[in-house]
């Protein structure tokens, strides 16, 4: 070769960019390729019906400045992971930016291209496939099962995974919950003199007042049978108080006729139970599992008590479990 002249273009080479521009020009997914300042160096065509936006627009970012903030860390740990030598494929489902400022769920596979020479990561293809239909499904049969069926409300699987995600959060603050545990007084003789179809939309109904009672952060689960719980967060014993008097009015005043009921005035009442939980140093009870033996504690002192009251339980947890021996 004449020294000075321009190395002639290798065919296959050539032949490999028409390939990949071929494809991702016609592909339903957004095929991006990025280097590792990291910024993109290529979008494709799909990434306009996509999010909205044309592929220049894209083209010398972060790929960061693409996905919604609460996501960014998830990008950037899986840019680290594929910038080593030997990167294995992986998949990540982020939410990006729509141009009309909507999210889109996105999955988003990604492979290294390494350089042939030195065997050292040289840039990433990345393929994104809209999975917003899909999070759509996957969100309506989660809720679906963590609802009730009968009454609308959380059931107990969402009533445990939430009461310990409060405590974790309430561990780590040295802060305070409380617990409501209710249920209908003499609910088995409104069954047996009403029938088993009357109470059930007893159980609706008064599931629903007990909701519009509470305030909106509030959790309202069906606990089992004929009780409900209520997670207050961050509700020290007075305001549990006046949550749960909130409540045994609401029940209280639907007016539903209940003949085994004569303590409360032959109709619907309910009994409620309030235990309060501190986090502080020092403490010993083990939660959250406490929390709930002392609210169930509460409820049978408003049961032995007269029914269709409410009574609580003060306790002080540790900010932590204990260690086990």
């Amino acid at each position: 070769m004449v020294p000075g002249a321009s190395h002639p273009k290798d065919p296959m080479t050539d032949y490999d960019e028409q390939s990949f521009k071929f494809l991702t020009e016609n592909s339903a997914d957004m095929i991006f390729r990025c280097d590792f300042t990291p910024k993109f160096t290529y979008v494709s065509p799909s990434s306009l019906r996509l999010l909205g936006k044309a592929p220049e627009e894209f083209v010398g970012l972060h790929p960061s400045s693409a996905v919604f903030a609460e996501d960014i860390v998830i990008v950037r740990k899986h840019i680290e992971a594929l910038s080593k030598p030997g990167a294995e494929p992986s998949n990540v489902a982020v939410r990006f930016f729509h141009k009309n400022g909507s999210l889109v769920w996105m999955e988003v596979s990604a492979r290294t291209i390494e350089d042939p020479e030195t065997g050292q990561p040289k840039e990433m293809i990345l393929v994104a496939r809209d999975l917003t239909e899909r999070k759509k499904l996957e969100d309506q049969l989660l809720a679906m099962a963590m609802t009730d069926g009968l009454t609308g409300l959380a059931n107990r699987r969402a009533f445990d995974a939430e009461l310990e995600r409060q405590w974790t959060q309430v561990a780590s603050e040295c802060s305070q919950v409380s617990l409501v545990l209710l249920d209908i007084d003499h609910f088995k003789k409104f069954n047996d003199e009403y029938g088993h179809l009357a109470g059930d939309d007893c159980l609706r109904v008064v599931g629903a007042a007990v909701k519009s009672a509470v305030r909106a952060a509030d959790v309202v689960a069906r606990y089992g049978g004929e009780e409900i719980a209520i997670i207050l967060s961050s509700t020290d014993p007075s305001q549990a108080i006046i949550v749960a008097e909130a409540v045994r009015k609401a029940v209280e005043s639907l007016n539903i006729p209940h003949a085994g009921n004569p303590e409360g005035g032959s109709k619907v009442t309910i009994s409620l139970g309030v235990a309060t939980a501190l986090a502080r140093a020092g403490g010993a009870i083990r939660m959250p599992e406490s929390l709930v033996l002392s609210a169930d504690k509460a409820l049978y002192m408003a049961k032995s008590e007269g029914r269709n009251c409410v009574r609580k339980v003060m306790m002080m947890a540790a900010p932590s479990k204990p260690t086990e021996a």
